[in-house]
């Protein structure tokens, strides 16, 4: 699973301000259907927004790490009953362009 930067998390999360849920895991929970419409979504855009209808945050919890660890992609937060999820594209041309992130020094 790709890591990243908090300023590479900060970068994606001011893009994603504006957009709205593309996804909704309703009652049934992450069934095949809807991680097959979350990979068709993060192969159209790279970064979405997903909405989790319950009010159990250990099952949002879950649901990202599934998400994340299933698809290969990177979780950027979780706020309420949102998850903000990016995964690069793998094609020439990506979508979005990561800050590069810093060197520490050792």
């Amino acid at each position: 699973m790709l890591q990243l930067s908090a300023d590479q998390c900060r970068h994606l999360r001011s893009l994603a301000h504006h957009l709205n849920p593309v996804v909704m895991i309703g009652s049934n929970g992450l069934t095949e259907s809807v991680m097959r419409e979350i990979a068709i979504n993060l192969d159209a855009h790279e970064l979405i927004k997903i909405r989790v209808l319950g009010d159990d945050r250990e099952a949002r919890v879950q649901y990202m790490e599934q998400i994340c660890v299933e698809l290969e992609a990177c979780p950027v937060q979780h706020l309420g009953k949102l998850l903000l999820i990016f995964r690069p594209s793998n094609t020439d041309k990506p979508k979005i362009l990561l800050p590069k992130q810093k060197k520490v020094a050792k």
